[in-house]
């Protein structure tokens, strides 16, 4: 499990390593080697010109170790430091020294000029400058050295750019093939320590002098600040190095927010037994649509379908089943007497039935369904009701009901997105979105004691009990017309498989996110695709 901390935990959980006898002095060496390993995997390193930016604190040593690595590799490594350091008191930069490495100080470049020499052939620069407490903007000195690194970089990248430019236009060609371990056209590859130089870790703010990374490896875990914007659009491609801190140490369990990655994803997966039947995979009822919205239970059953529900019956008005059959031919469909909208006659139909199936989803596509609602959930809850996913026009329904929080089943997951939370939360959206994301799921997971499952670009999955989840993902193409609804189609079915609501809620989100990024696009993907690639999401987990 992967915990994603704040600066203070982070400090907590170093200093306890520090006391359980993996010292600083290792924990940085652990740190330096695993960034010089991140830079190795990735990009031909040998022979490539190397610069690292040294800054005067504990993430400038974790530069000095990692060029020292990549030295040892074959690269060209040259270090250019912002603050002298003492070899007497600094080991690392002892080592430098004794190498023969090439040592440059800020102090002693008249304009920045051998800066801006040694950045015109560079392959890879890394920010070593300022590590996860920077809480202040950039002032001085120091502002003026990131300046001229900007200015450097984007010098060589307009070399580089000429060079490769081609007198010759192939007229058909969208793009070239190019090999593994290649390195990528915008060069000079920019990797951060821990951070780009600038992000607060903790609100993601940034600075306007923050160099973006095309790579970040950060230590122990994710900062807050690395899924928060605008710092998560500087990060790049996102690493989480292990530097000895144990998983085991009390100040590291404390931390009550994960990521969810593909091994924990893996980890949640259930069981699929070979001699299992539809029965034994769930039955899922979803109790959706309107003359209006014909589609949102087609993609609400084919989400459900694809994470492997044994059966779903769609109840939706008589008006549009026939073409949702055409659609979804695998579903059931209760005969609902209801023409164009639910009513509270189906929702009393659906009730007295409802033992037959293991999991409800209520909300895709409803329209002018008050009545339908608050049926199914009245006044002091009902306890029968199975597990229970409440999505898009379920949730605006509710939110019109009063003390609507006490009518929620015991085992309920709300899925709403910050349009939806705000109207669950009586307040402007403009307000949710000024609050911190993790904040809100948590809090109001606590406030309706239920599961919160808050969307948009790193989802956060939060229970009443404190603990929260945050998904990795950030990717526009799910933002179509129809993607929710496949979402709770997924959350359904899991619930169905017998999963507990939260972690349903991590695994579910997981898969949807995930799928779109199997599909290698961030835009044009059709809501139902994205259902369509889950089952090979669920290959590779």
């Amino acid at each position: 499990m992967i915990k994603v901390f704040s600066v203070a935990e982070m400090v907590a959980a170093e200093k306890a390593a520090d006391g359980a006898g993996v010292s600083y002095d290792a924990m940085m060496e652990n740190a330096g080697q695993a960034l010089a390993d991140a830079i190795l995997e990735r990009y031909p390193v040998r022979g490539a010109t190397v610069t690292v930016l040294v800054g005067p604190g504990n993430n400038g040593g974790d530069g000095l170790v990692a060029g020292r690595y990549l030295a040892e590799a074959g690269a060209d490594v040259g270090f250019y430091l912002y603050r002298p350091r003492d070899p007497q008191s600094d080991a690392n930069y002892a080592q430098l020294q004794e190498m023969g490495l090439t040592v440059l100080t800020a102090a002693d470049d008249q304009r920045y000029r051998v800066l801006r020499t040694r950045l015109k052939i560079s392959d890879v620069v890394i920010d070593a400058l300022l590590g996860t407490g920077v809480d202040r903007p950039i002032e001085g000195e120091l502002a003026n050295l990131m300046r001229q690194a900007a200015a450097g970089l984007d010098e060589r990248r307009s070399i580089l750019a000429k060079q490769a430019a081609s007198k010759l236009i192939s007229v058909a060609q969208v793009a070239g093939d190019g090999d593994v371990g290649e390195w990528p056209t915008a060069r000079p590859v920019v990797v951060a320590v821990d951070c780009p130089s600038g992000l607060n870790t903790d609100s993601g703010a940034l600075d306007p002098l923050t160099i973006a990374a095309d790579l970040t490896v950060t230590f122990a875990g994710p900062k807050q600040g690395h899924f928060k914007f605008p710092g998560a659009t500087a990060c790049g491609e996102l690493v989480v190095a292990d530097i000895g801190i144990s998983h085991d140490l009390p100040e590291v369990q404390a931390v009550d927010l994960e990521l969810i990655t593909a091994a924990r994803a893996g980890q949640l997966r259930p069981d699929r037994p070979l001699n299992g039947h539809k029965g034994s995979f769930g039955w899922v009822l979803v109790g959706a649509g309107a003359s209006r919205y014909w589609g949102a239970p087609a993609l609400a059953g084919r989400g459900a379908y694809r994470v492997g529900a044994g059966l779903v019956a769609l109840a939706v008005p008589e008006s549009i089943r026939g073409a949702l059959a055409t659609q979804l031919p695998e579903a059931t469909y209760p005969l609902v007497k209801d023409i164009d909208v639910l009513s509270a006659t189906t929702a009393e139909a659906l009730l007295a039935d409802m033992g037959t199936y293991e999991a409800l989803l209520v909300g895709p596509g409803l329209h002018h369904a008050a009545a339908f609602i608050e049926t199914l959930f009245p006044v002091g809850a009902r306890s029968d009701l199975p597990p229970t996913v409440v999505d898009a026009d379920g949730l605006n329904l509710l939110s019109e009901l009063p003390d609507w929080p006490g009518r929620l089943p015991p085992k309920c997951l709300l899925t709403p997105h910050p349009g939806e939370m705000a109207r669950l939360m009586g307040i402007d959206v403009s307000e949710v979105l000024k609050q911190d994301r993790i904040d809100v799921a948590r809090s109001q997971a606590a406030a309706w004691n239920c599961v919160v499952l808050l969307k948009g670009a790193f989802t956060v999955v939060a229970a009443p009990d404190g603990r929260a989840g945050l998904l990795p993902f950030a990717n526009p193409a799910l933002a179509t017309a129809g993607s929710g609804d496949v979402l709770s189609g997924i959350l359904v079915g899991l619930l169905a498989q017998g999963m507990a609501v939260y972690e349903a809620a991590l695994l579910g989100a997981y898969l949807h996110g995930a799928a779109a990024g199997l599909a290698g696009v961030n835009a044009g993907l059709l809501a139902g695709e994205i259902a369509d690639w889950v089952p090979e999401v669920l290959a590779v987990l």
